[in-house]
């Protein structure tokens, strides 16, 4: 599990076909240093498995349906990643709860500086599986950042930036147009689940009626 407060930005050196999968290869300074293989870790909001880790660098497979469902389909070497290891279990919750687990991807409208201010309106426009559990004032991942809803006006969501979260995130990296990875609140999901299974359970059908004798 992961909160989605990014420890550090790491840098796409190599991306190579290994068999059905594609391999990518990460250089950052402190990530390597804590993982192991097999060690999970977020990768701009998508949970991967290191492996072949060196000092400056780790790998991690992407299976087709990982490259085509994630944001990870615009990556290129070079391109900046948001780097989250995964909460300790003595661990500060520092943002929300973050499975690494995309839900899916939304297109970058603009990230503009605020009149007058040192912050930043990031826009994103979210797909239908996302927009209906996103909420203003609630909770979502963005490329694998915690992030809080501004404003939703249909499927447009607007978030304030402030500059530290601009200068340590790849938020700085992105253009208009490009794909960004969105994980909706769990607990909206669940909420949801409870609330249909609620719904079955009370509802009456024709079938039910006429052998009440209705």
């Amino acid at each position: 599990m992961f909160t989605g407060i990014v420890e550090e930005v790491g840098r796409i050196t190599r991306i190579e076909q290994h068999g059905e999968n594609r391999r990518i290869t990460v250089a950052a300074e402190h990530a390597p240093k804590e993982l192991g293989t097999g060690h999970s870790v977020s990768v701009s909001g998508v949970c991967l498995t290191a492996l072949d880790i060196k000092p400056g660098s780790f790998c991690a497979d992407l299976a087709p349906e990982t490259w085509a469902r994630t944001s990870f389909s615009r990556i290129h070497e070079g391109a900046q990643v948001n780097l989250e290891l995964p909460m300790k279990a003595d661990g500060r919750f520092g943002g929300h709860i973050v499975q690494g687990h995309v839900d899916g991807v939304g297109k970058v409208i603009a990230l503009e500086r605020i009149a007058d201010s040192e912050n930043w309106w990031l826009h994103i426009e979210l797909p239908p599986e996302v927009e209906k559990y996103t909420v203003q004032k609630g909770s979502i991942s963005i490329e694998g950042i915690s992030l809080t809803v501004a404003t939703l006006d249909n499927r447009r969501c607007t978030l304030a930036i402030i500059p530290h979260t601009v200068k340590y995130t790849n938020l700085h990296s992105l253009k208009p147009g490009d794909p960004a990875n969105l994980e909706a609140d769990l607990i909206a999901k669940y909420v949801e689940k409870m609330i249909k299974a609620e719904s079955a359970e009370s509802s009456l059908t024709i079938e039910e009626l006429v052998r009440q004798g209705f």
